[in-house]
């Protein structure tokens, strides 16, 4: 008899490493987008005349902060780690939040925009994958996905397309996300 371990049988603990991918990843952009939101707030929160944005990116910002403190929950009951890049993200929404800001009102909501495009698409995957074998955390998922919905529509409806160079901030605002999407799964 070998004293060799013997090697895991294929797949086995592959669900539950993937189900930390999730946690970790969604826990992650959750982070962001508050960061994200802070940032637009410095900018435009106390300047005269944005009181109705600043109202707007507050909400916004309470929605993201519920959804980071539920998955704060979930990491810990299910003993997941988060992102290494934790500190990275912050500091990274909050520069993306506070430059769109710079460039105006209608900048800050393409960056909504962009972001709620990709994470609505990340989470519909998210949902359909993890459906059947875990049906509560889903229907979780779905609830953010639908404010995270009504966060590209209200930018949308408030000008986000409209906003200087929209066609390639938007664009390099989503290629990020989908980067930090994949880093943050990892890392």
């Amino acid at each position: 008899m070998s004293d060799k371990p013997v090697p895991p049988r294929p797949g086995q603990g592959a669900m539950a490493a993937r189900l930390a991918e999730i946690l970790r990843v969604d826990h992650a952009g959750e982070l962001g987008a508050v960061h994200i939101y802070r940032g637009q707030r410095a900018v435009l929160g106390q300047a005269p005349g944005r009181e109705r944005i600043a109202g707007q990116l507050a909400e916004l910002e309470a929605h993201e902060a519920e959804h980071l403190a539920r998955f704060d929950r979930l990491l810990t009951e299910r003993r997941v780690r988060p992102t290494a890049l934790a500190p990275i993200w912050r500091l990274a929404g909050f520069a993306l939040g506070a430059g769109t800001a710079l460039l105006g009102e209608k900048a800050a909501h393409a960056c909504t925009e962009a972001v709620e495009t990709v994470i609505e698409r990340h989470y519909a995957g998210q949902i359909a994958e993890i459906a059947e074998r875990e049906p509560q955390l889903a229907a979780e998922l779905a609830k953010f996905r639908d404010e995270e919905l009504a966060h590209r529509d209200l930018a949308i409806g408030e000008g986000a397309r409209e906003a200087p160079g929209y066609g390639l901030l938007a664009a390099v605002i989503r290629s990020g996300c989908r980067a930090a999407i994949k880093l943050s799964e990892k890392l």
